[in-house]
Order: C-alpha cells, then structure tokens, then sequence
C-alpha cells in the first residue's frame, strides 16, 4: 500500500513547496542582483524599495535571503538524491550478495562511522573553501551511512521470506523482486531519512559559513550571511534574524515532511 501523508508532512510539503516558489519568483523578478552595492543606501530599513532592507554593503537583502534559500534547496536535494541512492543500492547489494562484499561494506561504514559527521565534512570543506561541489560531496559521503544501514537490515528480513523466494522460483528477476517485496518495506524509512537528511544538509552548510569555510562571496549563503551581519545587530536587528529565521523555517519544513506517525495501512 502506498503511504497516506499524515497532516504534518502535508503542511512541511506546502511550507518548503512556498519557499521555493517564492525565492525563485523573487531571484526572477527583482530589479537587484545578490552583489549590487549601493554603499549610500547601507543598513537601510524594510522600505517599497527594499522590502526586507538592505545589508552593510547596500546590497538587497530580499534578493540575496532568496537567492540562499534557493541555494539551501539545491545543495539538500542533491545530497538526499546522491546518498539516498548510492546508500540503497550498496545496503541491497550488500544483503543480497553477502559475502565479501558484505565484509568489505562493514569495514567502510565502521570507518565513516568512527568519525564524526560534521567533522569530517569541515575536514574536507577547509581544503577546498567555498567549492559548492567539495561541500556536496562531503555531506553526501556522511549521510549515505543511515540509507545504507536501513536497506541492509530490511532486505536481510525480506530476502529469505517466503514470497520473495517464490518470485526467484517463478523466474522473476532481481529488479522485480526488488520492486515487489524490497522496495515497499524501504519506502517509509527512506522517506524519513531523506527528511532528515534535507535538514541536516542545511545546517551543514550553514554551520560551515559560521566558521568561514562554507560557500564563500559573492553567493548569498544563509550562514555566512548571518556571520556577515552580526556585527550590526544593534544597528539594524531586522537584517540579523532574516537569515536566521529563513533557516529555522526550512528546517522545520523538512522535520514536519518526516511525519511522526506510520500509515495505518502501512
């Protein structure tokens, strides 16, 4: 049976469906780009001009907070995509085949379960600073460890269950078997994980910029916008919690996307 959407993941799926459509309608539309200064206009309040104020270099802060929400949503994508699918198949490979392969997949996810995600994606992000595709990389190599794990332990409990041997004795090949009996039982863990996993590539990204070694200028990042920025809180508060709540709000949309309560059908 096919998984309901319970009413949280609903509104995470409107929530971070707006965001997007609104920051790209924005980065489309607006008269400013991300690195347009105007250092006579600086620390500017939400005005018809600039609708949420303008930054210490005068820059369009609406522009640029669209333009790293849009950034947020393409890096966590293409993280979940690349680990979701490189941790399935190794996880059903590995259960599947046994053997040393199984060993070899063991030793690897020991390793990279041995040290700390967040660490070693600033280990990589420092040689490389500001690589949109190191930083991509890096939270990829952290995160298909979770896939991996579940698609091993629910293919180890299906690969011997009787339907599934019945399928092989009929002729059927490992690709039907996979989508027949595989796939369902991994559908609603992955999903869930996949969630977690858009938010937890977000605060990567944005924990890099507090610390310098994220995306660097001139792209508009979340994080390094609010390390840019704290030094004019008392100057100009309303610039400071913009990218703050930019990133609470797309976080809270992907945990309420992961659902708290399983399908009854399921």
């Amino acid at each position: 049976m096919k998984p309901q959407l319970n009413a949280n993941q609903f509104i995470g799926i409107i929530l971070l469906l707006g965001l997007l459509v609104i920051a790209t309608l924005i980065v489309l539309l607006s008269p400013y780009t991300i690195t347009e200064q105007d250092l006579s206009a600086r620390l500017m309040s939400p005005s018809a001009s600039h609708w949420l104020g303008t930054d210490h270099f005068g820059r369009d802060m609406l522009t640029r907070l669209a333009s790293a929400i849009q950034l947020s949503f393409i890096l966590s994508f293409l993280c979940v995509l690349t680990s979701a699918t490189l941790g399935v198949s190794l996880g059903v490979l590995s259960a599947w085949k046994g053997g040393l392969i199984a060993q070899g997949m063991d030793v690897i996810v020991n390793i990279l379960l041995a040290l700390p995600g967040l660490v070693l994606v600033l280990l990589l992000a420092a040689i490389a600073p500001g690589s949109f595709v190191v930083l991509y990389l890096a939270i990829t190599l952290t995160q298909w460890v979770e896939y991996f794990r579940v698609s091993r332990a629910v293919t180890n409990t299906i690969i011997n269950s009787p339907a599934r041997q019945l399928s092989q004795m009929m002729g059927f090949g490992a690709w039907y078997q996979f989508r027949r009996h595989i796939w369902p039982e991994l559908t609603h863990s992955i999903l869930t994980l996949a969630s977690f996993a858009g938010a937890n590539a977000i605060l990567t990204m944005a924990s890099l910029g507090f610390v310098y070694v994220g995306i660097q200028p001139p792209l508009a990042e979340l994080g390094l916008m609010s390390v840019e920025l704290f030094p004019y809180y008392d100057q100009a508060p309303w610039i400071l919690i913009q990218p703050l709540i930019a990133i609470a709000t797309l976080v809270f949309g992907f945990h309420l996307l992961s659902g708290n309560k399983h399908d009854s059908t399921h």
